[in-house]
């Protein structure tokens, strides 16, 4: 598979024409990872913007995830193609799960075997998980090898580092993407991030995302505004020194953002 590129664009809770908007500024700044999900509903949104871009697509990597009502038997790689013709693609760069079965009623076992059917149809040229624990992780390397499993795409940012989990997941190998790395702009408000910015002469959203990236997970920010879309990206170039990076360590408190009720239970 292609390499995940460290930086993509989030399309979690855009809908219609600002999802086609977002992604089609978020291309013509040089964005080239987009991430979407069946569940987001703009999977179709999404396919147009790629296609009026004019990006080639070798040039595009393009991520979606399966809801958990497409995890019973034989549902998978129907659900697959059907997120495939919403996005106008012969196939994705990488299909996740987006959430491990609630309760766990359907095991992994099943689902992430019929995710790795949907790889060998072509379909998808890597898989992956999301929202996954360190005991699900534990069943999906069972289930299909670490080496399948192109990343884990959890809730990280200053302000929840999911330390044990990422521990794990470096242990085994396995790469993280962090999701919501910006924590809906919480993030921003600490006064030890803005201090940071305002010794580099950035944004206090560059600080948070440089803070994930030198730790070398990908991030998928997301924005509707043309500026924040440039900055977020601008943020690759931004260097925290030690200091800075252990004084951003010291903001975890396990603040989490997107805990539904079918979440797992949480390490």
């Amino acid at each position: 598979m292609k390499f995940i590129p460290p930086f993509g664009l989030g399309t979690f809770r855009l809908k219609d024409q600002v999802a086609v908007d977002s992604v089609r500024t978020g291309l013509e700044l040089g964005y080239r990872h987009i991430d979407t999900a069946q569940i987001y509903g703009n999977e179709a949104e999404v396919g147009q913007a790629i296609a009026d871009s004019g990006v080639a697509r070798d040039e595009l990597f393009v991520t979606t995830k399966v809801w958990t009502e497409n995890l019973g038997s034989g549902r998978v790689l129907p659900s697959l193609r059907e997120s495939l013709q919403r996005l106008g693609l012969e196939r994705v760069d990488l299909t996740l799960i987006h959430w491990p079965s609630p309760n766990d009623e359907i095991p992994v076992a099943q689902y992430l075997g019929e995710l790795l059917e949907a790889k060998r149809q072509g379909l998808t040229a890597a898989i992956g998980v999301s929202n996954f624990t360190i005991a699900h992780l534990r069943e999906a390397i069972e289930a299909v090898g670490v080496d399948e499993i192109a990343t884990n795409q959890v809730e990280i940012h200053p302000l929840l580092q999911n330390r044990k989990l990422v521990t794990f997941a470096r242990q085994q190998g396995i790469h993280l993407t962090a999701y919501m790395p910006l924590a809906y702009g919480k993030v921003l408000a600490e006064p030890e991030i803005q201090r940071i910015a305002a010794a580099h002469g950035a944004s206090p959203a560059q600080v948070a995302l440089a803070w994930s990236l030198q730790q070398g997970y990908t991030v998928i920010p997301s924005s509707t505004k043309r500026e924040n879309l440039a900055a977020n990206l601008a943020a690759a170039e931004l260097r925290l020194s030690t200091e800075d990076m252990a004084a951003i360590e010291a903001l975890d408190r396990g603040e989490r953002v997107a805990n539904p009720g079918f979440a797992p239970r949480w390490d």
